[in-house]
């Protein structure tokens, strides 16, 4: 059997991070690890370009305008969704993973999920970097690695 395995080095990618304006607190730190991730695995900071959306609901459609755009190998989708005493949540978040989901499909372009979906505060900085690792560097080192797997895909299959 043939493995088919890719590294983790960005040092010739271009991502765009797509994060919201709500919850900030806790995106502020996702955004953060992304960035550091993009680094430390020899990414260039004039190579990641950083996108503001409203809220969650609202990442996909930017998403998908920068997927299409053609100037970059992934695009990094960061938020938090914060379970309240309503159904909006169930709307928020479902809506935004389908759209993220969709747009990474229909365009080709690796986009990550990288948008919490938690009961409380506490959880979702938790997961920003605070206990749970930080997601954020999470989304950036899956996208690396989806890149660099993909072009070997696309170069034995040419």
């Amino acid at each position: 059997m043939k493995r088919i395995e890719a590294t983790l080095l960005a040092h010739d990618l271009k991502f765009a991070i797509v994060s919201t304006r709500w919850n900030h607190l806790i995106v502020d730190r996702l955004v953060e690890g992304a960035e550091l991730a993009f680094v430390q695995h020899g990414g260039n900071t004039d190579h990641l370009d950083h996108y503001l959306a409203p809220g969650s609901y609202e990442v996909p459609l930017i998403a998908r305008k920068l997927a299409e755009s053609g100037r970059y190998d992934a695009v990094v989708c960061l938020g938090a969704v914060i379970k309240g005493d309503t159904d909006h949540y169930d709307f928020v978040a479902g809506g935004a993973a389908s759209g993220i989901l969709n747009t990474s499909l229909h365009t080709g372009v690796p986009i990550a999920f990288g948008v919490l979906t938690t009961d409380t505060v506490e959880q979702a900085l938790n997961r920003a970097g605070i206990k749970a690792g930080n997601k954020g560097g999470e989304a950036v080192l899956a996208m690396i690695e989806t890149v660099n797997v993909l072009r070997q895909l696309a170069a034995s299959n040419p």
